[in-house]
Formats: C-alpha cells, sequence, structure tokens
C-alpha cells in the first residue's frame, strides 16, 4: 500500500497536502485556502478541537476518517491525526521578496539555497529564517528541495509565512539581486574569513550550498565575500540547516546593533 501511495504522490494526486497539528494550525491563521481537513477517528482531544473550531468558522469541511487510511494519505508518516488538504504552494517572485522589505522599511535580507535536496534541512531553514526576520528563500527548480507536507511539518507551520521564489538560474538571479544593491554572501569552507569578523549589515542574500557538495562552482564565484564558521571538533562539516542558522543570526546581531 505504500509503495501505490507513494505512486500516486509522484502524479500529484496527494501531494499538496499539511500534516501535523500545529502545522495545520498555523495554515488556519493564514488566507491560504484549505479544500478539505481530515481529522483522524478518535482523536477529538487537545489542539483538535481548535483545529475543527477554526475549520468551523472559515466553512472548511472537515472528515473523519480511521486511522488505517489516515497512515495510507500521510506523506511524513507523522501526521499526528489530522491532514489539511490544500492547492499546491504559492511560490512568488523575486521581486515580491524585495517588496516585502521595502514595506517593512528594512534592508533586504534573503536566504539562497544552492541545491539544498533534503526536505527536512530546507524546512528547518525556513523555520528559523522566518524567526530571523528574513524577507525571503530562493531556491532552484532544479535539483533542490521543494515545498511538500514534509517541509510543512518541519518548518511548524512558518513556510505560511515565508516568500519563497524558485528561480530557473541562480546565477542570473545573484546579478539580478546585485543590480537591486543587494551584497552576496556564500558559506564556504576554504575560505579565510570567519563569519563573526564579516560586516553583515545593510541589504545582503546570504548563499547556503548542498548537503554534500557546498555551492556550485559559478554560484561561489558570484559571490561578493565568502564565511565560514570555525571547526574544533573531529568532524569537519555542519548540517546544513545548522548552518545557516548560525550565519542568520549573526547577521540578526549585527543588524540589531
Amino acid at each position: 500500500m505504500k509503495k501505490e501511495n507513494l505512486e500516486k504522490n509522484q502524479k500529484g494526486n496527494f501531494n499538496d497536502q499539511v500534516e501535523g497539528r500545529n502545522a495545520v494550525l498555523e495554515l488556519l491563521e493564514t488566507d491560504r485556502d484549505i479544500n478539505k481537513i481530515y481529522i483522524q477517528s478518535g482523536e477529538k482531544h487537545g489542539s483538535i478541537y481548535k483545529i475543527i473550531a477554526k475549520a468551523k468558522d472559515k466553512k472548511i469541511l472537515v472528515t473523519e476518517i480511521d486511522k488505517n487510511k489516515m497512515n495510507q494519505m500521510s506523506q511524513t508518516e507523522n501526521h499526528q491525526g489530522v491532514i489539511a488538504i490544500v492547492p499546491p504552494f504559492n511560490y512568488v517572485d523575486v521581486d515580491d521578496i524585495l517588496f516585502e522589505a521595502s514595506t517593512r522599511q528594512e534592508d533586504c535580507f534573503v536566504v539562497i539555497l544552492d541545491g539544498i535536496e533534503d526536505v527536512h534541512n530546507l524546512g528547518s531553514i525556513i523555520r528559523t529564517a522566518e524567526t530571523a526576520g528574513v524577507h525571503g528563500i530562493i531556491i532552484p527548480k532544479r535539483g533542490s528541495a521543494s515545498v511538500n507536507a514534509t517541509v510543512e511539518k518541519v518548518s511548524a507551520g512558518a513556510v505560511e509565512h515565508m516568500k519563497i521564489a524558485r528561480v530557473n538560474n541562480l546565477n542570473e538571479t545573484i546579478k539580478y539581486l546585485k543590480e537591486k544593491g543587494l551584497w552576496i554572501c556564500g558559506t564556504d569552507m576554504e575560505t579565510k574569513t570567519y563569519y563573526y569578523n564579516q560586516d553583515l549589515t545593510g541589504p545582503i542574500a546570504i548563499v547556503i550550498g548542498s548537503e554534500g557538495y557546498g555551492m556550485s562552482r559559478l554560484v561561489k564565484e558570484n559571490c561578493d565575500f565568502l564565511v565560514k564558521i570555525p571547526m574544533k571538533g573531529k568532524v569537519t562539516s555542519l548540517n546544513a540547516s545548522v548552518s545557516a542558522g548560525i550565519v542568520m543570526y549573526e547577521a540578526v546581531k549585527q543588524r540589531n546593533k
């Protein structure tokens, strides 16, 4: 049955869903359309009451199904008794991210992900970026994880509050951001500059490379400067989402000064 469900996911039948109580509650706080919410039979307690009440206020259909059907539908295998069916994720244009910064009257703060393939890393980065006040995230259309049920779940609903753009060519996008006045900061272990010694104020885009290979050669060449995180242990690399969080919050610290 899991194999059959996986094939359906690839065809897109169940691709657009949000799973987990916190993620669905965050979803209900937004203006995003929700087609239907499935509740597992016998799970009407705790935060499920809140979900049902909010769905009722928004006139969203709530349907009870048994545990087996819920497990078959689930993409994350940790649905917590609730799955919301939604239209495809609404990606934005890069200009929408720049406009978001201008409406907040803040220097633009962007994160660029160069080939992040793990959906858990993508979800974690989105969650951290949202709390750090990042105006938007840019990902490539090819060779990168995209927003799905697992990303929604791992981000704890933060994806509903984050502008995410998918672009055909990261290098062309980086050049465009430079034209708009942003500095491009890449993360690379081969550079000599530690992230806390680099000025990360002003309009900036921080580039995080892929889990296994880091940034691609052309993306690295198009960065204005590179920074690294000091490694004191025997393991010489960090999880991509951890690296992203460290550098993002250094930028937050500097910008708050």
